[in-house]
Formats: structure tokens, C-alpha cells, sequence
């Protein structure tokens, strides 16, 4: 056998390995495919955040308008202060005045009473000028029994008793939204085909008896049929319908998949402040676009009910009841995304945000040297809060962040709190830190130097 070809020995250490030394071509070749591993892995990586980003984008007006659908449907208290303006506004109000007076004033047989009074005054032998002027009173007393009506109709509907009934009413039928949207037949809102209508039935007998009592017997007579007041007339209520079932089922977890989307894509890109940037400014301006939608859906609907059935004010103020908590929201996220991107941009290297730093650096320092000058020295405390200010700055935002998760349903002006809020305890930690002052620092690094 070659001995050329047997292995060598272990050494006697048993511990020391060969290593290949590379030329420096092969070291080239391998930072080269390095560098290529690395780009190819940067690539993937931004696709894959974009992929999520833009799934996020779609879904967040779904997910807005699902989360508000579910919360309506599912919370009472919610509920009855989404419809609850509707007994004190006066445009649906004049409504509701005006088709019950007409329904009264149809059942009061005005005729009659003209009628039997120019018979009695026949069978009394009363002069013909004197008949005549009685058969003329029919329209003067049609216009007094209205007039008597409408002041009535008018104190029930006006007054805090009404508001009460209509809180009750709904709070005891919380299931109007869910009718409208399944087309059952049972609560104040209902789907009748392609109508939505809204049942006044309380409404009419607490109006019926307050006329009796009045001394109109013929009130009493007023049917217990047509009860209801169109809103609106569509011939997309059915596809409406299916919508709305589909967003109430997603209502809960369409707004966490968005969230945990948006995340992923923020984490997943390299660049992660930049990705931030961008996934917010992405969520405002699909917050723009579902208002502008809403609005469009406004001009439709206001389009699509004829004034006979409902005049154009009473449905306006009709949507705009109903949708304002989804456009609170809307606005509220607009805000929200808006100062998130802004935040993440001052933290950029970008030379406006360089210079607001420098500018709130300079601030605080000032006021921090001037509190130690006036003998309020933080000491440790100051030099603790210098050197873990990162730690401390993410702890503010993110309590910030969790403060507005934990408001029940958050405005704009709660934004605006939490954020005033964060920037005045961030000034406050800066000045601490300065107040420590550079000769404690020094010193307390110099004391770190000579430690054994």
C-alpha cells in the first residue's frame, strides 16, 4: 500500500482541525456570492412586504366598514346612539308631523259635519243666505281641524316624551339594523322587497290618544294599516343585503388580519422606518378614498328616493345619522395615519427632521442646564434617562398607542390628546436627562473608567 495514501495521524492534542485557507481569488468569488445571497434575500423580502402591504391597503376600508356593521348591530347602547338624533331632528320630525296630521284630517269627516249642520238649519227654516254661508264653511273648518291637529301632533312629536319612546322603541327592537339587512319583518326599521321602511306604530297611538282625549272621537277611528314611513327605494337592496351579512360575519377578525398585514409588512422590509412611512401614508389615503366613497353613496341615495316619499333634507339628515360613527372612524384612522407617518419621518435622516431634532435637543438641554443651574439636579435619575433614551421613547409611543387601542371608540380629538399628551412626557424625560448636567456626566463616566 501507498503510504502517500494513507490519512494522516490525528494529532496528539486530538484538538487542532485543518482549515483551508483561500486564495484571494476564491475570497473574492466568495464575497461576491455573498453579496448576491444577500441583495437576492433584500429582494425577496421587499417583495413580500410590498405583497402584504397592498393586501393590507385593500382590506382596510373593508375592514373599517365591517368593524362599525358588527359594533352597530351587536351593541345596544351603540346602537341607540346611532339612530337616537333622529327623534330630535327637525327635518325628520317635520315628516312625521305631516303624514300623521294628513291621516287624521283624511279620518275627520269634515263633509259630514257641514252636511248635517245645512240640513238642520233647513229643517229649522233657516234664511237661504244663512244655508249658504254654511255650506261654504267645509274648507274654513277642514283648515281649523288641521290646524288644531298639526299643534297637537306637534307637541307629541317636539317633545321629550317623544324622544323618550324612540330610545325605548329601539332599544327594546335592537334588532332593526340586523332586519334590514336579513329582510325579516319585525322591529322600527324593516326591508319590505326593495323598500326600507320605518314603523311609526307607537308614534300613531300615542298620537291617536292624545287627539281623543282632545275631544276628536273620529281619531280613534284612524286604521292600524300604513304605518310606515318609506326611507329609501333600491333595487340593490338585496346585493346590500349580502354585503352587509358578509361584512358582520368579518366584522371581528377582517380588522386584526389587516392589522397583523400591515405588521408583517412593516417587520418583513428591510427598511422598516421607510416601510412604516409608507404603510401609513397608504392607510390615509385609503381612509380618503371610503370617505369620498361616502359621499358618493350619499349623492346616490339622496338621488334614489323620490321627493313624494321622503323630501330630500329628512333623507340627508336620515344617512348622515346613521353613517356619522363610521365616518368618525374613518377620520379618526386619517389622523392616526397621518401622525404615525409624520412621526416616523422626524425620525429620518432626512434634513427637516434633522433639524427639528436639533431644534427640541437644543430646547431641552437649555431648559435642563437651566434647572440644574437653579440647584434641580436629577443626578442618576438624568443620567439614566440619557442613556436609555430609545427605551424610554418607545416606552411613551407605545403606551400611547396602547391608550387609543383600550379607548372605546377613539375621535380625532382623543387622537390629538394622546399625542399632546406623549410629546409633553417626552419633553419632560428630555429636560430630566439635561438636568443631570455635563459635569455629573462627566463625572460619572470618568468614576466608570477608574472602576477595577
Amino acid at each position: 500500500m501507498d503510504p502517500a495514501a494513507l490519512p494522516d495521524p490525528p494529532d496528539s492534542g486530538g484538538s487542532a482541525d485543518r482549515h483551508h485557507v483561500m486564495a484571494a481569488e476564491e475570497r473574492a468569488e466568495y464575497e461576491r456570492l455573498r453579496r448576491h445571497a444577500a441583495v437576492r434575500h433584500r429582494r425577496l423580502r421587499q417583495v413580500g412586504s410590498s405583497v402584504l402591504l397592498l393586501l393590507a391597503l385593500l382590506l382596510a376600508p373593508l375592514a373599517v366598514a365591517a368593524a362599525w356593521v358588527q359594533e352597530t348591530v351587536s351593541d345596544t347602547d351603540r346602537y341607540v346612539e346611532t339612530v337616537a338624533p333622529l327623534a330630535s331632528e327637525p327635518a325628520v320630525q317635520e315628516v312625521v308631523i305631516n303624514r300623521l296630521t294628513d291621516r287624521v284630517v283624511e279620518n275627520v269627516d269634515v263633509a259630514a259635519v257641514t252636511d248635517s249642520l245645512v240640513k238642520a238649519l233647513q229643517n229649522a227654516g233657516a234664511p237661504p243666505r244663512v244655508v249658504e254661508g254654511a255650506e261654504s264653511l267645509e274648507g274654513p273648518l277642514r283648515n281649523a281641524v288641521r290646524g288644531v291637529v298639526d299643534r297637537i301632533i306637534t307637541r307629541v312629536i317636539t317633545s321629550d316624551a317623544f324622544q323618550q319612546v324612540w330610545e325605548g322603541a329601539n332599544r327594546r327592537s335592537h334588532a332593526v339594523v340586523v332586519n334590514m339587512l336579513t329582510g325579516e319583518r319585525e322591529g322600527a326599521v324593516r326591508a319590505e322587497g326593495d323598500t326600507v321602511q320605518l314603523d311609526v306604530g307607537e308614534v300613531v297611538d300615542q298620537v291617536r290618544e292624545r287627539l281623543v282625549d282632545a275631544g276628536f272621537d273620529k281619531a280613534a277611528a284612524i286604521p292600524d294599516t300604513d304605518r310606515t314611513i318609506t326611507l329609501f327605494q333600491t333595487e340593490e337592496l338585496g346585493k346590500a343585503q349580502d354585503a352587509m351579512r358578509l361584512l358582520d360575519i368579518l366584522g371581528t377578525w377582517l380588522p386584526v388580519l389587516t392589522v397583523v398585514l400591515a405588521a408583517l409588512a412593516v417587520w418583513t422590509n428591510p427598511a422598516h422606518r421607510v416601510m412604516l412611512m409608507i404603510t401609513a401614508s397608504g392607510v390615509a389615503v385609503m381612509m380618503v378614498v371610503l370617505l369620498v366613497a361616502l359621499a358618493v353613496v350619499r349623492r346616490v341615495y339622496l338621488d334614489s328616493v323620490p321627493p313624494d316619499a321622503l323630501p330630500t333634507d329628512a333623507a340627508a339628515a336620515i344617512y348622515d345619522t346613521f353613517v356619522r360613527f363610521l365616518r368618525d372612524s374613518t377620520r379618526t384612522l386619517l389622523v392616526a395615519a397621518v401622525i404615525t407617518a409624520l412621526v416616523a419621518y422626524l425620525y429620518g435622516p432626512g434634513r427637516p427632521a434633522r433639524a427639528v431634532r436639533t431644534a427640541g435637543d437644543r430646547s431641552t438641554t437649555a431648559a435642563g442646564r437651566g434647572l440644574h443651574r437653579a440647584g434641580l439636579r436629577t443626578g442618576s435619575t438624568g443620567r439614566w434617562l440619557t442613556g436609555h433614551r430609545a427605551w424610554t421613547t418607545g416606552g411613551v409611543i407605545a403606551a400611547g398607542v396602547l391608550a387609543l387601542v383600550l379607548w372605546n371608540h377613539p375621535t380625532v380629538g382623543a387622537v390629538v390628546l394622546v399625542l399632546g399628551i406623549a410629546v409633553a412626557v417626552l419633553i419632560i424625560l428630555a429636560i430630566l436627562a439635561a438636568a443631570a448636567g455635563p459635569a455629573d456626566r462627566a463625572a460619572d463616566q470618568a468614576s466608570e473608567g477608574t472602576a477595577p
